[in-house]
């Protein structure tokens, strides 16, 4: 896996081409525009990554993963059986970090004491799904499943939360963002998706949510927000635990994110939506009394972590640590 010690703080960007952001490497190849491809003309041909100007992705996304050992293999090759969507080999992805991280702390047995640590306990016992993945059930959690046909007309393409943490008190939905933001908007026309959101669970809408669907899914631009608020404090509530809808961001930004989102929804003392960053997560482990191979290895992750390159071809730090 490249670093930032392993990459070269600026890189030459031409109309025409881009070079090999590896230090010491003097490959160049044709510039990619408006979306990225992997075709053997953008790889370089020494180090095996697809370039562009503002990334790279392995050849093979396992390059992108810390956690090698069968079991994690296993478990990850089940999770992307199920998982929709994935460029978990493109240097700047949201995916590969989330498995990267919660797969350590899943392993070290420290994702209760993180969640205690934030947000008050969460009971004893917790099960980490990776994009809705259930070790227990070994498919989509069921309740994710009910719950998207429930609200959604297109329930194989629901609703995907990064990561759901079912404790026996608590259900946390960790929806996780590196390089993007949150603003989304619902783009389809079709009548139904609105209407199912508003309609489904005996208008399950009306009883979290202070604002109509337009202004949350389009005025305000939240409408991934929207979907993972309905469906998490729906089965919350139909398991009776208490929920979390949490943001996880970038230290530096979407600061004002809790500003904006909760007038929009009816929290109270069993639902709340909260933001934290990947930041503190670093210091959680940092400050963590255990010793191990791994966690000096998560470190030095975030550490070295970069997100791909700025438009002038600088290097970009992941982290603000």
């Amino acid at each position: 896996m490249l670093g930032s010690r392993d990459l070269k703080e600026v890189i030459e960007i031409t109309e025409s081409t881009v070079e090999c952001p590896v230090r010491n490497c003097d490959e160049k190849v044709p510039r990619q525009r408006k979306v990225f491809r992997r075709q053997e003309q953008f790889k370089c041909p020494k180090h095996g990554i697809y370039i562009s100007p503002s990334t790279f992705e392995y050849q093979d996304e396992l390059d992108n993963i810390l956690w090698q050992a069968p079991d994690d293999l296993d478990l990850f090759r089940q999770v992307k059986s199920v998982k929709r969507e994935s460029r978990i080999g493109r240097d700047n992805s949201e995916d590969a970090v989330t498995w990267n991280v919660f797969r350590f702390l899943q392993k070290a047995k420290l994702l209760p004491e993180l969640l205690m640590k934030l947000f008050g306990s969460p009971g004893r016992i917790c099960e980490p799904m990776f994009w809705g993945y259930s070790e227990q059930e070994e498919d989509v959690w069921s309740s994710l499943h009910q719950a998207r046909h429930t609200f959604e007309t297109k329930a194989k393409l629901g609703s995907e939360p990064d990561l759901i943490v079912s404790c026996d008190k608590t259900l946390y939905f960790i929806e996780a963002k590196l390089a993007s933001g949150n603003n989304t908007s619902l783009t389809s026309k079709n009548p139904h998706i609105k209407e199912k959101f508003l309609n489904g669970g005996n208008r399950w809408y009306s009883k979290v949510f202070d604002a109509d669907f337009e202004t949350v899914a389009i005025m305000q631009k939240k409408y991934e927000l929207l979907r993972f608020w309905l469906l998490g404090t729906w089965i919350a509530s139909a398991l009776d635990l208490d929920f979390f809808l949490v943001n996880l961001v970038l230290s530096e930004r979407e600061r004002d994110i809790e500003d904006v989102f909760k007038p929009l929804i009816k929290e109270s003392g069993r639902r709340k939506f909260l933001r934290m960053t990947w930041e503190d997560i670093y210091q959680f482990i940092l400050n963590s009394q255990i010793s191990s191979d791994e966690r000096d290895i998560i470190i030095t992750y975030f550490d070295e972590k970069t997100l791909g390159y700025d438009a002038e071809g600088r290097l970009r730090k992941a982290f603000s640590i």
